[in-house]
């Protein structure tokens, strides 16, 4: 599986005929339509309204352990789905997977209702190869570098890019998840694995309790709640990630580390060694940066489930650490004015 998306066509390259392509990875094709635009809109207000509704909800009248658990178990399926599968297994082909744990891969990434699987990882390829400079979908230096640019970039960054009809084009950026049947199938039932997805802790919650108020109760929790956390928590890698942390490692951008966003990100907010080095698998390389993603990837390696995996080697860790002289400061002279919109 490629790192990269390849080469960008240029002008004088002919785009393929629409009969010569394979079908698209997703329902609405390379554009959002009006039906989808809303369906995005529900997908973000609604768990987004429940999440704000839990607070005086639990301080009020407590939250049970079976809420609490399922919050917490469908929470971790989504972020490793996305972690594992949708970012450093399809995105960067960090390692390889045999048929059954590619598939789990792809519809646990699903769950985590971030969009389907082709279109998430054409925008990721896409913004690794602009990152934090013009093209990039979410860089929160898109509008430049006063405090009210960086306010409107911020929330560019963490959301506004959604609602952006012109989309990544799948077949430049994700050709190879396009062609594999399996994925292709998984990505087009994003709608199917979403229903999944939400409906799964309402039916556990109403037979542990076998009554409606505890499939209401699981419902709110294990989904509209539990949605919206994972939502924000990935948002905040492409907004708070990009703006702000410590940068131990050089990169061409200015992805940074922000140590309390690790165990919620499963090891995603170490980013700054991600840009550095996007193919590893392992962000979190330096003692006690938690990185729960690495770890469960080392227990689908030893089930032989996983190969090929692509762990960091302390000589090319070396290798990309910044010295003294080449701190953030460096790295911003390289994206400056890169961003005026």
């Amino acid at each position: 599986m490629p790192a990269s998306p390849g080469p960008v066509p240029t002008s004088r390259q002919t785009t393929p005929a629409a009969d010569e392509l394979p079908p698209s990875g997703t329902l609405g094709g390379e554009r959002r339509r009006s039906v989808e635009q809303i369906a995005l809109l529900l997908f973000i207000t609604v768990p987004f309204l429940a999440l704000i509704a839990a607070v005086p909800l639990a301080w009020g009248r407590g939250v049970s352990l079976l809420d609490l658990a399922l919050l917490t178990v469908f929470y971790f399926i989504g972020c490793h789905g996305i972690t594992v599968g949708f970012h450093r297994y399809f995105t960067h082909g960090a390692f390889k997977a045999k048929r059954p744990l590619k598939i789990a891969l792809a519809i646990a990434g699903s769950m985590a209702v971030e969009g389907p699987l082709v279109r998430w990882v054409a925008d990721h390829r896409k913004h690794h190869k602009h990152s934090d400079a013009e093209g990039d979908p979410h860089s929160p230096w898109r509008y430049g570098e006063t405090v009210p640019a960086l306010m409107k970039g911020l929330w560019w960054a963490h959301m506004g890019w959604m609602f952006d009809t012109e989309q990544t084009p799948q077949h430049r950026y994700a050709p190879d998840l396009i062609k594999d049947r399996d994925l292709r199938r998984v990505s087009r039932q994003f709608v199917l694995w979403t229903t999944v997805s939400l409906g799964a802790p309402a039916v556990i919650g109403g037979l542990v309790t076998w009554s409606w108020q505890g499939a209401v109760s699981a419902f709110f929790w294990g989904s509209l709640v539990r949605v919206a956390l994972l939502h924000h928590v990935t948002w905040s890698i492409n907004s708070i990630c990009h703006a702000t942390g410590r940068q131990p490692f050089r990169s061409r951008d200015r992805s940074g580390n922000v140590w309390w966003l690790a165990v919620l990100s499963c090891g995603e907010s170490w980013h700054n060694l991600h840009h550095a080095d996007p193919t590893c698998a392992r962000h979190g390389v330096d003692r006690g940066q938690l990185d729960s993603s690495a770890r469960v990837i080392r227990w689908f390696e030893k089930a032989g489930w996983a190969y090929d995996v692509r762990w960091p080697k302390q000589s090319r860790i070396d290798a990309k650490r910044n010295t003294p002289d080449t701190k953030r400061g460096e790295n911003r002279k390289e994206t400056s004015g890169a961003h005026a919109a």
